[in-house]
């Protein structure tokens, strides 16, 4: 299964849709996760954290609003309390984010999710 973390009203997003769905032609079942519906919890971010195998903070939007209200941009910032704040404010996850055989990649730019499929 793949499965991408998506935000319909965000063009890489939908971008970064149409490229798994280009790069799949064997037709793996694509599980399309809106996470400001559908809101990703403390342990599916660590899991997510893990596959990405990058630092936590690349998981965050630095320009929205919570970020700067919860002071996200602290040094010491932890990974819990970075999986806390997006699992409370989910308009901070970076989008969007596939996950395929285990690993994750950030969709921006899109075309940075072919090495999942590699």
């Amino acid at each position: 299964m793949i499965t991408i973390y998506h935000n319909p009203r965000c063009s890489k997003s939908r971008e970064t849709l149409a490229l798994v769905e280009a790069l799949n032609p064997s037709g793996t079942p694509v599980n399309v996760i809106e996470y400001l519906k559908t809101l990703p919890t403390v342990e599916e971010l660590e899991t997510l954290h893990r596959q990405l195998a990058r630092p936590v903070r690349d998981m965050l939007r630095d320009g929205e609003e919570p970020y700067k209200a919860l002071d996200l941009g602290r040094a010491d910032l932890t990974d819990v309390q970075a999986y806390e704040a997006i699992a409370a404010h989910p308009i901070l996850l970076q989008r969007p984010i596939v996950v395929y055989k285990g690993k994750a990649a950030i969709g921006r730019p899109p075309e940075s999710v072919r090495e999942l499929f590699e």
